[in-house]
């Protein structure tokens, strides 16, 4: 009887270890295999339950498409005959379309005065305001308006975005079950570089609707000045700078003789003993 007893124990004990044993085996086995999982399967796995500050990505419209994602940009240079009006006319479009100056920059020279602004404008109100500040202008130095479609680069990122917040979801879910220390630092491993992912895509994301939500616009603006005055005061400038510089090239003529004087000196010296020598011959002959 005694024999039977101890021969179940054993038959039991035997069976606990093949049973955790082969509960590890297939633990670590699925966290093999879901790191070698396709993205399809994924993305059709079940849900997870859903981190309750995270913001769900705007889904497409009803026929399956996302909007159109336009980045806008113009750049404006004309000549104006008032360039303090000109200025205030900017300003007026800046605060009634809810502008942002992002420079402005003055400059003069001889001939013109200008200004260079630097705008971020709504991309809903892009074309009202380069209306406004066209109005009045009779000739564009340079007007160039271009536009760039990112829709494409923004819907890939979202997908990208989707399928690696899942895979975080699935990582998160495999952490929570596993007893092992080593699979542990498997898995967070894993969600380390999943979460760098997500940031870079996040990033992506944020820059583009920047660029989409809100138009750049480079404007300049000139005025020019009474360009025979200005010529008349440089050509004085210039006879009075060239008087001096004969002046000082004379000084330093001169003082460049003194630091040289002892070979001057020599030189003399010289030239006098051999026209004496010179005269003494002739005078023999």
């Amino acid at each position: 009887m005694k024999i039977t007893i101890y021969t179940l124990m054993l038959l039991l004990a035997l069976t606990a270890c093949q049973k955790s044993e082969s509960d590890n085996t297939v633990r670590a086995a699925s966290v093999a295999e879901f790191k070698e999982m396709p993205a399809s399967e994924i993305q059709n796995a079940p849900p997870q339950q859903a981190d309750d500050n995270a913001s769900p990505l705007p889904p497409p419209g009803q026929d399956g498409t996302y909007q159109s994602k336009i980045i806008k940009n113009a750049n404006l240079n004309f000549e104006t005959p008032d360039i303090n009006a000109t200025a205030r006319k900017v300003q007026d479009a800046v605060t009634k379309y809810k502008a942002l100056v992002l420079s402005d920059v003055e400059s003069k020279d001889n001939y013109t005065l200008s200004r260079n602004i630097t705008i971020r404008v709504p991309s809903a109100a892009f074309e009202n305001f380069v209306a406004t500040i066209s109005q009045g202008v009779t000739f564009f130095d340079r007007k160039e308006i271009s536009s760039q479609d990112v829709t494409a680069q923004f819907v890939d990122s979202e997908a990208r975005l989707k399928t690696k917040k899942v895979l975080e979801a699935r990582y998160l879910e495999l952490l929570k079950k596993a007893t092992k220390v080593s699979e542990m630092l498997e898995i967070e491993g894993e969600l380390s570089k999943i979460r760098e992912e997500i940031e870079a895509n996040e990033g992506n994301l944020k820059y583009l609707q920047s660029q989409v939500a809100m138009s750049t616009i480079v404007l300049e603006f000139y005025k020019r000045t009474d360009s025979g005055a200005g010529t008349t005061v440089s050509y004085g400038s210039k006879m009075g700078n060239a008087i001096k510089s004969g002046f000082y090239e004379l000084s330093s003529f001169f003082l460049g003789m003194l630091n040289i004087w002892p070979f001057i000196l020599i030189f003399v010296i010289v030239f006098i003993i051999i026209r004496k020598k010179i005269k003494k011959r002739k005078n023999h002959a």
